[in-house]
């Protein structure tokens, strides 16, 4: 985090607060992304792009409104402030909504949990780690065409500032490889794909590897056949098994409990899993290995349990 950027976002808060705001709150998303990718051997996607956010959110009494721009321009932020007053006091009373307490003050930037690589790749070596991906799958017997194979970075800053003295901030990167192909063909062709994603490049999965897991996955779905009617124990991929929480975390957030929209909005307090079932919300602990110290990365074997 940069002391201009964070000078310029703390200097947005106090003036919304001069300008007539209760409370206000803004916050400001920087975003890199790099990706290459490629099918039967040819380029076929190869771009860079970077993005700023900046949003402000005011209050006035109970009544709250968000307006946002992709300028950090302080010349542009009297009339971001003026908009954002205007809309919040044409609104309904939001009795939920406001600003955490005054005790949660100071300046964060610690990024205890490892969250950033310094390694960024360059678009040769995306190119050629996308490459070594499809051609490992389109080598495994049955694979017929490829539907593309991909490589990407990004790299993500999120700066929050509100008008309680809070000032706090945290970046993430992120590396990737995907493979897609096809198996069989006419009306009997398939398609499968592998993924894998992680923070930092040295604890990606080998794209040799997927593409061949991808290739393998892609000829595994010929000739599917119907099983008999009838009571059978079911085992859930990964791919789906991974998704359950997805429910539950959208179920339980604190505006779909609030706007009457959540289909667990009457169950406070009551059982909603399997007494087997425990759920546990840390982010520090590998899911595979247990307990661990904040600087320490998942293990590989977690990328099939998350």
């Amino acid at each position: 985090m940069s002391a201009q950027t964070l000078e310029k976002i703390s200097d947005l808060v106090r003036r919304a607060r001069h300008a007539g705001a209760d409370a206000a709150d803004a916050v400001f998303v920087s975003s890199t992304a790099l990706g290459a990718g490629v099918r039967n051997g040819m380029t076929e996607e190869l771009e860079r792009s970077e993005t700023t956010d900046l949003g402000l959110r005011v209050f006035a009494g109970q009544k709250t409104a968000i307006v946002s721009t992709t300028t950090l321009d302080p010349t542009q932020f009297d009339g971001l402030i003026e908009q954002a007053l205007a809309m919040a006091r044409m609104l309904p009373d939001d009795k939920y909504a406001g600003l955490a307490q005054q005790s949660l003050t100071g300046t964060f930037t610690q990024n205890a949990l490892d969250l950033t690589d310094t390694a960024e790749p360059d678009a040769n070596a995306l190119l050629a780690r996308a490459r070594a991906g499809e051609e490992a799958a389109l080598a495994v017997e049955g694979v017929t065409n490829s539907a593309g194979s991909s490589a990407s970075f990004g790299r993500t800053e999120v700066i929050l500032v509100t008008s309680q003295d809070f000032a706090g901030s945290y970046a993430r990167t992120r590396h990737s490889t995907s493979v897609c192909v096809l198996a069989g063909k006419g009306d009997g062709m398939q398609r499968d794909y592998d993924y894998h994603g992680t923070v930092h490049l040295a604890d990606l999965e080998d794209a040799a590897t997927l593409g061949l897991s991808a290739g393998r996955k892609a000829v595994a779905r010929l000739n599917p056949t119907r099983p008999r009617t009838g009571k059978y124990p079911v085992v859930f991929h990964p791919r789906v098994a991974n998704s359950f929480l997805g429910h539950l975390v959208g179920a339980i957030s604190g505006s779909s409990i609030a706007r009457g929209t959540s289909f667990l909005k009457d169950k406070l307090g009551q059982q909603i899993f399997a007494r087997e079932i425990t759920i546990t919300d840390d982010p520090t602990r590998c899911v595979a290995c247990g307990p661990a110290r904040l600087t320490e990365r998942p293990c590989r074997v977690s990328r099939w349990l998350w």
